[in-house]
């Protein structure tokens, strides 16, 4: 009798690997030991901005940002294509970096899981990186409630500020996924309780805070963006900021060493650098500007990762990071799924939690030209803002070489730089090998793409309307946007106050390139449903809130908490 061996999961492959003194991986890098702050053996703080001032007349590296398709809801592997082609460019010679974001805890005991990677290209040590790290996200969490403590603290000791208590648009945030928690009353039980208003609670991940410091140059600039906070209006509809109610200092202080990006290593030891968690649906879906500009320093090559699609992080990219670091990237590479093209011909439901559709698992070509479409859109997308792509087909036991194949001829009939099949869960750097190869020939190549070199969509002098549209357009594929009656206010308060010259970060669905997560492949037809618009003037951006979009999420029936545990010797079992 045959006996099958269990393959391996993430988190065995992760506690196989002899992981290496983090001051080894920071000394090949060139960090100094005053530069290097170790949280134990394994992890430690960079000092960012002092290694920009060190390296300030070394020439910056190439920049590589992973974006991908509309993914299914069990996600693509585009945090497995940036690790693991991390590994694959020093596999093949060149000194790489890769920026990560940490994963938001809400989605780590809900369905998605955490954001290491996997197999043998994933981030080290896992358990660490996937929960509480360096407290970043806790850092984050208090100075945000900090400021919400002291708004209501203001007005009941007199309100000098004159603030409008139903005009306060300044939420709490906690780091998980609490339905309950959307809509909520505060300050009730009598006079020494304060005044009970209206609020709500986002996901930590989501707070501006959390966008702040992955935008911060240095912890002057921090501060800065920290006082012009709005957090609400007073009674002649003027803004109040947080350096108006003089809490901004107090959140810089507890922001201080989480603004240091957090050095890891991956199975390979390829240094990573891992800081901030903006979600890419609901915030602005980036790693942050200092460790890649550090990286840049550092190394031949950054590989960073935006989050969910082209629609969606890719032009957050370009349009409001880029803008903050000063940098563009050399080449995209766009993560696509076999399995994720058949479900976008429409023939095929993926549900998180469920067994998969046995039809996926069959040849189907037919299913894979009509969702090719999606692909072909993303990298529309990518093309459109100047950037060579490469396309990753990250691929599974179950794809057949039929299917893989016409994929990459559709792709490179789509106007990819090149198209490469990735095996980096099963091979690590090795199993990355060509598609590494492409990314270099595509960073490096001195071809432009439709002419023009890598650019923001759209000129920051453009009105609010004019900007928004044009994402919903172009990114989107929409024929307009319509807005509700207090977006309209909103607009028009903000083109007042002048902050119509800020960038935009549209909260949508991850799960359609339109606002309506049912609508597959490419959709057509469509207009884009604007409910409000909020201003993070700290941040620097304007976000319209599309559709059915919820900035607190909330746990599904079928959670992973059910299977998180301690075993008998008191380590983690259940990460994946």
């Amino acid at each position: 009798m045959t006996q099958t061996t269990r393959p391996l999961t993430d988190l065995e492959i992760a506690r196989s690997i002899q992981l290496q003194p983090i001051q080894s991986v920071a000394e090949r890098l060139g960090v100094l030991d005053d530069e290097l702050d170790p949280y134990g053996k394994h992890i430690a703080k960079i000092d960012a901005p002092a290694i920009l001032t060190r390296l300030k007349d070394k020439p910056n590296g190439r920049y590589v940002d992973v974006t991908g398709i509309t993914p299914t809801p069990l996600g693509e592997g585009k945090s497995l294509t940036t690790v693991g082609l991390s590994l694959a460019l020093n596999h093949i010679g060149k000194s790489t970096i890769g920026t990560i974001r940490q994963p938001s805890l809400g989605p780590m005991f809900g369905i998605k899981g955490g954001a290491a990677g996997g197999g043998y290209s994933q981030v080290l040590p896992m358990e660490s990186f996937n929960l509480h790290l360096t407290g970043d996200t806790h850092a984050v969490s208090l100075a945000h409630n900090l400021a919400a403590a002291v708004i209501d603290a203001h007005i009941a000791q007199g309100n000098k500020q004159d603030i409008d208590t139903v005009s306060v648009t300044w939420p709490r945030v906690v780091d998980l996924n609490d339905r309950a928690l959307r809509n909520v009353v505060v300050a009730l039980g009598g006079r020494a309780a304060g005044y009970p208003r209206e609020t709500r609670f986002d996901i930590a991940v989501a707070s501006e805070v959390m966008a702040i410091l992955a935008l911060a140059r240095d912890l002057k600039d921090l501060r800065e963006r920290l006082g012009a906070i709005t957090i609400g209006y007073n009674r002649e509809r003027k803004p109040v900021t947080a350096g108006d109610l003089g809490v901004a200092g107090s959140m810089a202080v507890l922001l201080k060493d989480a603004l240091r990006p957090n050095l890891l290593q991956t199975t390979e030891h390829t240094a990573m650098l891992v800081h901030t968690g903006p979600f890419g649906n609901i915030a602005h879906g980036n790693s942050s500007v200092l460790a890649d500009l550090a990286g840049l320093k550092l190394a031949d090559y950054v590989v960073t990762e935006s989050g969910f699609g082209a629609d969606m992080g890719y032009e957050k990219f370009m349009d409001i990071k880029c803008r903050a670091a000063g940098v563009m990237p050399d080449a995209a590479v766009v993560v696509c799924t076999v399995r994720a093209l058949k479900m976008h011909s429409g023939k095929f439901r993926i549900v998180a939690g469920r067994p998969l559709d046995p039809g996926l698992a069959q040849e189907d070509l037919h299913a894979i030209e009509q969702g090719a479409v999606n692909l072909q859109k993303h990298l529309e997308n990518v093309r459109t803002l100047g950037v060579p792509a490469v396309v990753a087909i990250n691929r599974f036991k179950t794809d057949a070489p039929a299917e893989l194949e016409l994929v990459r001829k559709i792709a490179l009939e789509s106007g990819a730089y090149a198209a490469e099949v990735s095996e980096v869960w099963e091979h690590g750097g090795k199993g990355g090998k060509e598609l590494a190869e492409a990314v270099v020939s595509a960073a490096e190549s001195s071809e432009r793409v439709n002419g023009a070199a890598p650019h923001s969509l759209y000129p920051l002098d453009m009105p609010i309307k004019d900007k928004i549209e044009t994402i919903a357009r172009t990114m989107y594929g929409a024929d307009g946007v319509e807005y509700l009656p207090e977006a309209n206010r909103q607009i028009r308060q903000y083109t007042e106050l002048g902050w119509d010259k800020l960038p935009i970060c549209v909260a949508k669905t991850q799960y359609s390139l339109s606002d309506n997560a049912a609508l597959k492949g490419r959709p057509s037809g469509f207009t884009v449903m604007i409910r409000e618009v909020r201003a993070y003037t700290g941040a620097g951006f304007l976000t319209p809130i599309a559709g059915e979009i919820m900035t607190m999420p909330g746990l599904p029936s079928n959670a992973a908490y059910h299977s998180i545990d301690l075993d008998e010797k008191g380590e983690i079992v259940g990460l994946f």
